[in-house]
């Protein structure tokens, strides 16, 4: 964000302007390209990791072609793996509490709290309508 107020960056990322390009176009783009090619693209929700992050672990898995064998499993190498990439593991890490990209901007600006609805804390009702009502414009009509 740099010394961009939340709402200026707000207003640049509703408009689509952000170091990448516009956002929910990037989104829609992806989502349309893993239902065409699904053995080429996987579509992965945060949402749904947070809620579930054993079994889209494993799908990852099966995705990349290297599914956990049964002893894998029964040793616990699911659990270890969700372990060190949990948020607290990596948000902890001295690389992103102290670490710099090389645009200059720390790495720590990347980590929050790592739940769900978190972005309520940092925008206001009139940013979330504005958030929501562009959001349904970009994915409507795509399940």
């Amino acid at each position: 964000m740099g010394s961009n107020s939340i709402g200026e960056v707000f207003e640049l990322y509703s408009k689509g302007v952000s170091l990448f390009g516009p956002f929910w176009d990037h989104v829609l783009e992806y989502w349309k390209q893993s239902l065409e090619n699904p053995d080429r693209i996987l579509f992965l929700k945060f949402e749904d990791m947070k809620e579930r992050p054993a079994v889209h672990l494993r799908r990852l898995a099966d995705f990349l072609g290297c599914p956990f064998e049964g002893y894998e499993e029964e040793s616990g190498l699911v659990e270890e793996i969700l372990k060190l990439c949990s948020f607290d593991n990596l948000s902890g890490l001295e690389v992103n509490k102290s670490g710099k990209l090389s645009s200059g901007e720390e790495n720590n600006v990347f980590f929050r709290r790592g739940e769900i609805g978190d972005w309520k804390n940092y925008l206001d009702a009139v940013m979330i309508e504005k958030f929501d009502r562009i959001t349904e414009e970009k994915f409507r009509d795509q399940d």
